[in-house]
């Protein structure tokens, strides 16, 4: 799957007990994203660090990252800091990773200009 078809996508409602991606089902979707997302906790979580110029512009993208998780009704947990964010994405009642982490993830990545 693409980067522009995982942005493309909406996040679908996740119950309690619907069983989240494996980890090998993780790793197929983790190229579609930006080299900087890493699996986390046994491919439980995915999380990226982005840095900024200043605080200003840190919290520009909080505000566009929180656009993005209200409109898909998917919220990533943050570390916000003066010139950094680490965006942690998990689906809390799947218990691991779900199709929505890395639909929101891919909708993140276009937020910011492509650098590797």
């Amino acid at each position: 799957m693409t980067a522009l078809e995982l942005r493309n996508r909406h996040c679908a409602p996740c119950r309690q007990g619907d069983p989240p991606l494996s980890a090998e089902q993780a790793t197929e979707y983790l190229p579609s994203l930006h080299t900087d997302w890493a699996l986390e906790n046994k491919a439980c979580a995915i999380s990226r660090s982005f840095r900024f110029d200043n605080y200003y512009q840190t919290i520009a993208f909080v505000n566009a990252l929180a656009w993005i998780a209200h409109a898909q009704d998917h919220h990533p947990d943050l570390e916000v800091s003066y010139n950094r964010c680490r965006v942690h994405y998990s689906t809390h009642s799947v218990g691991g990773l779900s199709a929505n982490d890395f639909i929101c993830a891919a909708r993140i990545d276009a937020l910011l200009p492509e650098t590797d």
